[in-house]
Formats: structure tokens, sequence, C-alpha cells
């Protein structure tokens, strides 16, 4: 469980009147004969009816929070006349279902310090701490928080213990009233011994109630026991008849009665009969198992509680043997560390000091380490980037000698090529030419070729004894050969020494 931001392992419930203390292990309530301290184990008790007094006050809205306490204890003092030279313990829950445009209401409990010392310092003696004590009729808000009880109304719970025996009003799931009853299983055994005529040990009385119950076969006792309870159930009637007139009750809806220990057959069949109060036995399942046929109704509720959140619980504690703070929330605690701090801080200058020289040396030479490194893998390097560079230039010259003569032999062989294959004028051609000159009478006195602005054409000089056979010649050629030779002839000149005529003929290349 969680409590306070600690985690605890377990929780004991401790009955302080009983001496029987109770171990919540994963949902089985196991009974303890002695108790063991542990750090942690959550610690949790109870104070019974008869140990606190209580009552009702009401203050101002405009008290300020931090001077509630202060005003609340003032204001108990006066209501319940208590001595003003006794520090006594209060605690309050607010009452939440009063409306009120001026005042706050409180339900004060107030407890003898001297109460809390004798019943719970031999508990303390065992176990160091007890971290909640609180009223045992605020225990019972767990029954609704849990909705074991889920519904509304006002229901009345009365419960007998061996020293004490209580009644307790709930309203809407509410606290509103409690009552210590002078009915005590010890109180009852008393009468009951005083009826019978003689002394009979409490385990025995204890006993006739468990197993015999109001409905017992022995005449004697079902008699007295009718007596005792008659007196009680009386007693009863007139705590609720002022519990209705105080806070204005029409009814009591439910009434659960019980005994904390024991089961008391026919006890609540009597109760309704005497008090005319739907009533129902006062035990629950809580959700425990236990190892005793009879669940201690008293360690169920105490264990039950410290599984409910403090927004849904009432929180009023009266335990003054908390455990101490955390160390450093401790006096002595934050002496020491003030001391530690001081030391340290005078100590932090040359540790310091010390540890950044020892750092930077410590960095120095990993890094000079690195640097040796480095530096012998750098100057390798670069020796072998020398000579790669040196066999890259040599290689370099020498592609490029071999691209050069690769290229002058590809040029030789293009050329060779082109003047096998492509030469345009061919010996067929030539022969072509020469029987169409001769046709025209015209003679080839020279032919050259040129090639200009990627345009390659021959220049042939045509000589003939008629300018009519040069013409004839050029209309000739131009409509046989038009796809293959573009032809022009500029002009014809006439050789009066030869006798001839002369002229130059452009054939194109297509």
């Amino acid at each position: 469980m969680k409590q306070n931001q600690e985690i605890f392992s377990s929780v004991v419930s401790i009955d302080p009147y009983l001496q029987s203390y109770f171990k919540n292990l994963s949902g089985q309530l196991v009974k303890e004969d002695i108790l063991q301290y542990s750090k942690k184990q959550y610690a949790i008790s109870f104070l019974d009816t008869k140990s606190f007094i209580n009552t009702i006050v009401s203050v101002s809205k405009n008290i300020p929070q931090e001077d509630l306490h202060d005003v609340i204890e003032n204001k108990a003092y006066e209501e319940l006349a208590l001595d003003m030279a006794i520090a006594y313990q209060t605690n309050y829950i607010e009452i939440h279902n009063r409306i009120d445009e001026n005042n706050r209401f409180f339900h004060v409990f107030v407890v003898d310090p001297l109460i809390l010392e004798n019943d719970f310092k031999p508990i303390i003696d065992q176990i160091k701490y007890i971290d909640y004590i609180t009223p045992y009729p605020l225990l019972l808000k767990s029954l609704y928080s849990k909705e074991i009880i889920d519904d509304l109304g006002i229901h009345c719970f009365i419960s007998f213990a061996r020293d004490d025996a209580s009644l307790t009003i709930y309203q809407e799931q509410q606290y509103l009233y409690t009552k210590s009853l002078n009915f005590s299983l010890t109180k009852l055994h008393e009468s009951f011994c005083e009826l019978l005529g003689e002394q009979i040990s409490m385990d025995a009385f204890v006993n006739i109630l468990s197993t015999e119950g109001l409905a017992t076969g022995n005449v004697d006792h079902q008699k007295y026991l009718i007596k005792i309870f008659s007196d009680t159930f009386l007693h009863v009637n007139d705590v609720i008849t002022y519990a209705k007139r105080a806070f204005q009750i029409d009814k009591i809806d439910t009434l659960y009665v019980g005994c904390d220990t024991i089961d008391i057959s026919g006890l609540d069949e009597y109760a309704q009969a005497y008090l005319s109060i739907t009533t129902y036995d006062f035990s629950f399942n809580y959700g425990f198992t236990d190892q005793e046929q009879h669940i201690s109704q008293t360690h169920a509720l105490m264990q039950l509680y410290t599984t409910i959140p403090a927004d849904e619980r009432y929180e009023c504690n009266f335990s003054t043997y908390h455990r101490p703070p955390p160390f450093i929330q401790r006096q002595s605690g934050k002496f020491i560390l003030l001391i530690a701090a001081s030391l340290i801080i005078a100590f932090i200058y040359p540790v310091t000091n010390w540890a950044l020289t020892y750092v930077a040396n410590l960095k120095y030479n990993r890094l000079y380490t690195q640097y040796n490194q480095i530096h012998n893998t750098k100057i390798r390097r670069q020796a072998t980037i020398f000579l790669k560079n040196k066999e890259k230039k040599r290689l370099i010259a020498l592609a490029n000698q071999e691209i050069k003569n690769y290229n002058t032999t590809k040029n030789t062989l293009i050329k060779i090529h082109n003047v096998k294959v492509n030469y345009s004028m061919k010996a067929k051609d030539l022969a072509y030419l020469t029987k169409t000159l001769n046709q025209f009478h015209v003679k080839l006195e020279e032919i050259g070729y040129k090639q200009k602005n990627n345009q390659r054409y021959f220049i042939l000089t045509l000589v003939s004894n008629h300018n009519k056979n040069i013409t004839e010649l050029v209309k000739y050629l131009t409509k046989i050969d038009a796809g293959i030779y573009a032809f022009s002839l500029k002009d014809i000149s006439y050789n009066a020494k030869k006798e001839t005529y002369v002229s130059k003929l452009k054939a194109v290349l297509l």
C-alpha cells in the first residue's frame, strides 16, 4: 500500500484494548501473536468511544484556513468546559451537508493525552510507530466508500466489545452522531452473574453468547440474557430518541447490531422486535478471508480503511507516534548536510582544479597519441599519393602518345579507305566522262579536285573547236547526272592562237 508517498509491504491493525493484532497478507487477515517492528509495515489503530468526547462547533466562514484549527480548538474548550491546564488533543472533520450562509460546521473529537499514552505505550514499546489512530465511528465510513453499503438514508450501528459498546449514526453516508453505551460485554457479564446468582468466567459467558445466543434452550440462561439485553435496548431507545430530536430525524431506516469478536445468534431479531427498526447483523463481506471462523469487525474496518484514498475517508489522526521524517528533513540531518556542504565548498576549489588538471592531462595524452598515429598515417599516405601521381603522369603521357599514334593511323586508314572506296571520281566514272566528252568532240585538258566549306567539287578544263560542243555537253551532263553532280559553267573563252574554245566546268558532288 502507499501512504504519505511511502510504500509499505504490509498493514497491521492493532486493537490496544484486547491486545490483538491482524496482518493483511494477500487478502487474508492473519492473527499475529506478537507485534514485530518493520520499517515497511504500516500500522493503524483506533480509539473506542469512551476514550474521546465529541461535539459540534460552528465557525465563521471569514476565518482564514491557517487560523481554523486554533479557533475550533478554542471553541471546543469553551463548549465542553475543558480544563485549560490540560493540553487536550483535538481533531475535526467538516460537516458538508449543513448549509449556512455565514458559518461552517465541524465534528470535533477531543482526547486526553494521558489516555493516548496509557492505551498505546505497550504498543509503542514493541513497534516504535503507529501511523494512524482514528476514532472508531469514523472507520464506518469505509463501508460507504467501498460501497459495501450503497443505499442512502439514516443508518444506526451498534457494536458490543469487551470494554466498550457504541451507537453511531450515519446520515446520507456521512457521519452524524456517536454515543458510548454503558453495556460492554464486561458490564453484561457482571449483570448476568448477578441474575444467575453465581460467578462464571468471562470466557464462559462469551461461550454462552456465541454458542447458545438469545434463543438458547437453557431457560435460565435465556431469561437472564433477555433481561440484560432488554435493559440494553431500553437505553439504546432513549439514545435514539435523543438523536432524532437533536438532529431532526424522522426515523432510523436501518439498524446494524452485533458483537466485534463473536456472533450472537438472535440479537438482530430481538433488536428489531424491541426497537421496531429494520435490523441486520453487524457483519459484512469486506473482501477478506480469516483463519478464524469470525472476522473481527474492528480489524476488518481498519484494514479496509487503509485501502481508501484520502479524499474518500475522514482524515482524523490522533497518532503522536509518527515515523521520523526522512533524514534530509530532520534538524540533525539538515545540520549534518550543512556541515557536509561547508566541507565540500571548502575543498571544491582545489579539488576542482586538481580534477580539471588531471582531466586535461588525460585528454592531452590521449590527443597526442592520436596525433602521432594520424601524423604517421598522413606521411605514409602522402608518399603513396606522390608515387601514384608520378605513375599517373607517366601513364597519361604514354596514353596521349598512344592516342596520337592511333589518330594518325586512323586518319591514314580513313584516307586510304576514302580513296579506295569513297573516292567519287572512280575509273568507271572517268571512262564514262571520257566517252561523253568524245561524243561531243570535247577534250579534257586538265582535271582538279577541291574541298571547301564541307563542299567537294571537281574543276574540269574543257577544250573544243566549237563552243557549241561545250554548251551541248553541259546541257547533256546536267540532264543525265542531275542527282549526282551539280554542274556550273561561267564562260567560254576563245584561244585565237590555237583556234580553240576553252572553258572550266565545275562539278559539285551532291
